[in-house]
């Protein structure tokens, strides 16, 4: 069973005690709800470290009006189970008093990279995600910290936070885990019907198409982004946020490909109430 750690001062003591036993930290933050794609991560992170703190924490910065935070899946102790059982020895799971006392009006936020994709459909999520992760840094003082791809955007401003304000942490990244019809693992897959989740693979088989378009030489981003639209509006009842084809660094959309620079296919799409984003990395 995995220790549980709920106040900062007692995982920052637990760190401090850690480190001067000359143990290597790994850190694996999620919002619960661990799903295979969360283990994965906490595997992942075995291989980079010899402690792993996995973090329980449905931080509210990040969610906007009208978003499901109060209805987040919350099941504290199967999530310990399981993260013990991936080879989590730490699972630092706080109050949001604990992590936001009284008085709290501080937040960290990175700017460009904020400002497209999931950040201009969601204003100030990053700025709740940069500040949570922030300070989970300081509070378990890791070494390394594992995040998954499927988040790519996210992945790409907390690294670009980890070097602007000197965090001497190493960022791993896990690759997205899917079922077995393409759909990526997220703890909001629950939220869809039957219906929903039958349809919600058309994400990924749009991806794949765009995917394959670029290995055949298509390199024109509006060609590319009307094929992917034309297969999600075609086989699903999706509303359709955004489809992206951009720089894999800066995010910012490319219009034309280059052969050999990283793009990153990206989109998010509603079926109902439930919001679902997927990506994939591609070097023309």
């Amino acid at each position: 069973m995995a220790i549980t750690v709920e106040t900062v001062s007692r995982m920052q003591l637990t760190a401090d005690t850690l480190r001067r036993e000359g143990k290597r930290i790994a850190v694996v933050p999620t919002m619960g709800a661990l799903h295979e794609g969360h283990l994965s991560l906490i595997r992942l992170a075995r291989k980079h470290a010899d402690v792993v703190v996995t973090t329980v924490f449905v931080n509210p910065l990040q969610f906007g009006p009208g978003e499901d935070f109060g209805r987040y899946p919350r099941p504290l102790p199967k999530d310990i189970m399981a993260a013990a059982d991936a080879g989590a020895e730490y699972v630092f799971a706080p109050s949001v008093g604990e992590m936001y006392p009284e008085g709290f009006q501080t937040s960290v936020h990175v700017e460009q990279l904020t400002a497209r994709l999931e950040g201009a459909v969601r204003p100030g999520h990053f700025r709740g995600v940069t500040t949570i992760v922030a300070k989970l840094f300081t509070a378990i003082k890791p070494h390394v910290a594992v995040f998954g791809q499927k988040d790519a955007q996210q992945l790409a401003v907390i690294k670009r936070m980890t070097v602007d304000l000197g965090f001497h942490v190493d960022i791993v990244v896990g690759q997205t885990v899917r079922e077995r019809d393409g759909l990526a693992m997220s703890s909001r897959n629950v939220y869809l019907t039957e219906s929903q989740r039958k349809e919600a693979p058309v994400l990924y088989q749009a991806l794949s198409l765009a995917r394959d378009r670029i290995q055949q030489g298509e390199f024109r981003r509006a060609t590319l982004v009307e094929e992917m639209r034309a297969v999600i509006s075609g086989r699903s009842s999706a509303s359709i946020d955004y489809l992206s084809v951009a720089d894999a660094v800066t995010l910012e959309e490319v219009e034309q490909l280059t052969p050999g620079k990283d793009v990153l296919i990206s989109l998010a799409a509603r079926f109902g109430t439930t919001r679902l984003i997927d990506n994939i990395p591609v070097r023309p």
